[in-house]
């Protein structure tokens, strides 16, 4: 018989059954992990009120946490935070420390503490509330936009402060206003007062601004000052630099690198600099004595937030100045509805120049249509042709687009021209492109007419590339430069040339444009949108203040249309405007929600008690020409019951993430609508 430990063979006996023997060696012991040390709350204040950064509506509100012993030194309000919230662990900042909590069960630890720099301050923290509240908001969405990122790097870095008293300036360029000196000696002063300044041509609204804060400065008060831009940042910046003296202010903004923007946001939240300028981040500054907040150009669609819950730097400096009892000052070239609104209203004063002298600050303005003798209009009427002739020094053409050809037509027909394959609109991006779909791409050469088989396209709608080619033909003797979209020019030095720039992106030129020409006005007013008439206002009377003093100007529209510009009167069309606004209840004689949403939901909201008087408008497609884009409910309220519409929006956002429902998107007072 083969063994059957070989395999070589078949086995005829079963084979014995091996006996399990135990081991004689020990059983190897996993040694046990130390026991972790129980945490003891701290002796003192043992409980943390925390802001927590949840993104869930319905739980906006502070929670309570003990504070660890070993950690108490570093929890100080106002400093960033680690905590265990829902599962997973979160950022939150501290508030306060109590000595007891009125939570009946048990409170977790603080995890970490992230910093012990106090970044948000008290005045702050309630400002930030505030605005939640008006916009229909989360605390925890306001706080992002209040309190940049921590950069450690920034936070050791080595600080510097200058003590010396500030200097004494000049406050030349407020005679030209009235009550302009009396503002100036108010602020310096001490007091609070509070104006709009409906400003000409000729002083720098940039040095009349920084007079205002160096009086501040004078009183012992900081102040924050909000511009539009990045550029206009750097132009204001060399400015209070010249003003103020080294040291005295930074920039912030959201186009800073995070370093440098958490540096600035510091030197300000210590106590280092009282003087903040920036764009729309400013508006929440942490300077401390807080006697000034100023804004300019407040028309301006870059100070309204595009993230939730979209508040506008304006509301929030006029929210600030009422809750911390600060001076304002709010100015521009033109007037907003806004604006007029609390001038009527006598929460405010306007600060103007006289008229004679406002007539002669202005640029003498000629209306054209374009035509001559009853014959067709041109788009460079003669008027504009001869006043480029004349003119010795720079000259700037508003155009209202940045493309070349960005609307075809055909040229026999007058019909549109579309594309065979997705019925989008065609177009030319240069001289040397083929006619292709700005929808789908597809490129048509040559092209052929469905309706009339012509071939002949012509462009209703020139933009700023096919104007240069146009003028440089015209003018072989200047230089023709374009500025706008992606490709914004600096401010130039005198020449002659000519600078064809869409609106918003005019350069400044070294004492002033000789000739200011305003193309195709009408195109500006054909958008769809409630604010169109202002807005077009603001960046005419923005051009227009780009000319010299005895400077002048052409404006190709409809003369009925332009008469504030023929008579030098933003403050006049500020109070048609709000005339207008409050016969169709619109903002701000009316509070009016967008709310973003699916059909079935904004159906059901439709039929939801809102405020005694609220009107509810919709459901209407997001964009009418796209019935993909979604649907919007418009709730219109007046205004004494803002507030009450504002709560009954932030519960359907809380009820909704209770019931983890996606977020809808809701708007308070937008910009455009």
């Amino acid at each position: 018989m083969a063994n059957p430990s070989t395999g070589s063979g078949r086995a005829t006996t079963e084979p014995e059954q091996l006996a399990l023997v135990p081991s004689t060696a020990p059983a190897r012991k996993q040694a046990a992990k130390p026991a972790k040390p129980a945490q003891a709350p701290a002796p003192g204040l043992p409980v943390a009120r925390v802001v927590v950064d949840s993104g869930l509506a319905h739980l906006d509100r502070p929670f309570d946490y003990l504070v660890p012993e070993q950690l108490s030194i570093g929890v100080v309000p106002g400093c960033r935070v680690k905590v265990r919230f829902a599962g997973r662990l979160v950022d939150g900042f501290v508030v306060e420390r109590v000595e007891r909590s009125d939570h009946a069960g048990r409170l977790a630890f603080l995890a970490k503490v992230v910093s012990s720099e106090p970044v948000l301050a008290p005045e702050v923290l309630v400002l930030a509330r505030a605005v939640a509240d008006r916009y229909a908001g989360a605390l925890g969405d306001v706080l992002r936009l209040a309190v940049p990122p921590r950069h450690a790097r920034a936070e050791k870095a080595a600080r510097s402060r200058v003590d010396d008293p500030p200097p004494v300036g000049s406050v030349e360029g407020w005679q030209t206003y009235v009550h302009g000196l009396a503002f100036v000696a108010s602020l310096r002063a001490g007091d609070r007062p509070r104006a709009w300044l409906t400003a000409v041509p000729g002083p720098d609204p940039a040095r009349l601004v920084a007079e205002a804060v160096l009086a501040t400065l004078g009183s012992g008060r900081g102040a924050v000052v909000c511009v539009p831009d990045v550029r206009d940042v750097a132009r204001w910046d060399a400015v209070f630099t010249e003003v103020l003296g080294e040291g005295r202010h930074v920039a912030l903004t959201a186009a800073q690198q995070p370093a440098d923007r958490y540096r600035s946001f510091l030197a300000a939240s210590r106590g280092d600099v009282q003087v903040v300028l920036g764009t729309r981040a400013a508006a929440f500054a942490p300077v401390r004595e807080l006697g000034l907040v100023a804004m300019w150009d407040d028309g301006d669609d870059m100070f309204a937030e595009p993230r939730a819950p979209y508040p506008h730097a304006r509301e929030v400096l006029l929210l600030r100045a009422s809750q911390q009892e600060t001076a304002l000052l709010v100015g521009g070239y033109a007037r907003t509805a806004e604006g007029q609104s609390l001038i009527e209203s006598g929460w405010c004063t306007e600060l103007v120049a006289e008229r004679g002298t406002r007539r002669k600050a202005w640029p003498r303005l000629d209306v054209t249509d374009g035509s001559t003798a009853g014959s067709a209009p041109v788009r460079l009427p003669h008027e504009a042709f001869r006043a480029i002739r004349a003119a010795e020094g720079s000259v700037l053409v508003q155009v209202p687009r940045r493309g070349y050809r960005d609307s075809l037509s055909c040229q026999t027909c007058r019909e549109p021209a579309r594309c065979p394959d997705c019925q989008g609109p065609m177009g030319q991006p240069s001289a040397s492109s083929a006619v292709t779909c700005r929808w789908c791409g597809r490129t048509e050469s040559p092209w052929t007419c469905p309706h009339c088989r012509g071939h002949q396209l012509r462009s209703p709608v020139v933009g700023a590339l096919r104007t240069a080619e146009e003028f440089a033909r015209a003018f072989p003797d200047r230089e023709v430069v374009t500025s706008g979209g992606a490709s914004v020019l600096p401010d130039l030095p005198a020449g002659r040339r000519l600078v064809l720039a869409t609106p918003g992106a005019e350069p400044h030129v070294e004492g002033g444009y000789d000739v200011v020409i305003l193309l195709d006005t009408w195109l500006m007013m054909a958008r769809e949108d409630v604010r169109v008439d202002e807005e077009s206002h603001r960046r005419w009377f923005n051009a227009l203040a780009l000319a010299r003093p005895g400077g002048r100007a052409v404006a190709v529209g409809d003369a009925l249309t332009l008469q504030a510009l023929v008579r030098a009167d933003p403050a006049g069309f500020a109070a048609r405007e709000l005339a207008a606004r409050a016969e169709t209840h619109l903002p701000p004689t009316a509070r009016l929600a967008t709310v973003d949403g699916p059909d079935d939901v904004l159906a059901a909201l439709a039929e939801r008690d809102w405020t005694p008087t609220t009107e509810v408008l919709g459901p209407v497609p997001v964009d009418q020409r796209s019935p993909d884009a979604g649907q919007r409910l418009i709730l219109r309220a007046p205004r004494r019951e803002g507030a009450a519409l504002a709560d009954a929006l932030a519960a359907v956002a809380a009820e909704r993430s209770a019931a983890k429902l996606p977020g809808l998107r809701i708007q308070v007072d937008p910009p455009t609508f």
